[in-house]
């Protein structure tokens, strides 16, 4: 038994094949609770047997803010830490000892550092802050779906962050997103005047491909008062660019990026979608102008906003093609040796390599002549 009374909860539905790795990384916990919505595979009973307490239950209509509040309250009153994860998350070895660390009287909350997703080498993806464990009585959960905690008491809480906590995200390929869509509509409609949700339902929008509603609604959220964090606001503007784009407004798509840089000049995302942008229109000056503004960019900020593709070989990628067509094979050289780096086994990065090399013998040949 450690300092304090922590119970796990959860909500789950069809997740038999991660019960035994997320009770596993679970064990840490005094107790783990589960309210499953309807498994038909087994998903309860192997729960149970691993040593969860679960209770099941249909909820209907289905809302994510639901189900986690009933999932709430199957904690027993006497636990003093919540810790809500999914099934398909993990925590590292050591989880307790770090949130036991961080945790005094003062704090309501904890953050700590989350795995969203996964690249095809097994790098880390997409990496942020999550802040899902918290004290016992004192949140509930809003939105019918990218629901969040709200807190129960008054004024303002505390806080803390265990950077020794570590959660990894492993989601189901094969589970189905096509109830966000309308819940996401569903929670714009019941709080219009949430900026999150309704970058969300923008971002959803585009992910259709409906342009003209990703459009509108991300101009709506960048009108919000309320919608002030820059790194949100040129997501927004770029989102709003890709629409553009595809519906062949180069000259829109242009201005929505221009303005995206210009709201987050410390992030590569926008810098690399004009440099992506000219590149399809073949501006080769201006890819290696957006390009190297990204590389000048050295530190990754954690947040959900920052893209894999911008910190990984994608930069080096283009710089190198943008060079060889401007004849600066040399540098097309560098440029392509470091995104090998970051991807040594891309056949199109070698092949590239091999074209750059071939261009760069024939001119030093030429010079000899």
């Amino acid at each position: 038994m450690g300092k304090y009374r922590i119970c796990v909860y959860a909500i789950c539905k069809n997740e038999e094949k991660f019960v035994d790795r997320w009770m596993d990384s679970m064990l840490e916990a005094d107790q783990v609770v589960v309210l499953d919505t309807g498994s038909t595979d087994g998903t309860a009973e192997k729960l149970r047997k691993r040593g969860a307490w679960v209770w099941e239950e249909t909820i209907t209509p289905w809302r994510f803010d639901t189900a986690r509040n009933r999932s709430l309250e199957l904690v027993p009153k006497e636990c003093d830490i919540c810790v809500c994860t999914d099934l398909d998350e993990v925590f590292e070895p050591g989880w307790r000892t770090a949130l036991e660390a961080a945790w005094n009287e003062n704090i309501q909350r904890i953050r700590y550092r989350y795995t969203w997703s996964f690249q095809p080498d097994g790098s880390e993806g997409v990496v942020f802050w999550l802040d899902q464990i918290h004290a016992n009585h004192r949140f509930h959960w809003t939105h019918p779906v990218h629901e969040v905690l709200s807190y129960l008491g008054e004024g303002d809480y505390q806080t803390g962050t265990a950077p020794g906590i570590q959660l990894n995200h492993y989601p189901d390929p094969q589970k189905s997103r096509a109830q966000y869509f309308p819940l996401l509509e569903l929670s714009v409609r019941e709080c219009p005047e949430d900026d999150r949700n309704m970058h969300y339902l923008g971002r959803e929008y585009m992910y259709h491909q409906q342009w003209d509603n990703c459009i509108e609604t991300l101009k709506r959220h960048l009108a919000m008062p309320q919608a002030t964090w820059a790194d949100e606001r040129a997501a927004s503007m770029r989102y709003i660019a890709r629409s553009y784009e595809a519906k062949g407004d180069f000259a829109q798509a242009r201005c929505w990026l221009y303005r995206a840089i210009g709201e987050a000049p410390h992030l590569r995302e926008p810098y690399m979608d004009m440099a992506a942008l000219l590149y399809r229109q073949e501006e080769w000056e201006g890819v290696l102008f957006m390009v190297l503004g990204a590389l000048k960019i050295a530190e990754r900020p954690l947040s959900y906003i920052s893209e894999p593709s911008a910190w990984g070989s994608a930069p080096y990628d283009y710089g190198a093609i943008a060079c060889y067509w401007l004849g600066d094979y040399r540098r097309a050289m560098e440029l392509v040796e470091q995104a090998l780096q970051e991807s040594p086994e891309n056949e199109r990065l070698l092949d590239n390599q091999r074209r750059i090399r071939a261009a760069l013998e024939a001119v030093q040949t030429d010079e000899i002549k």
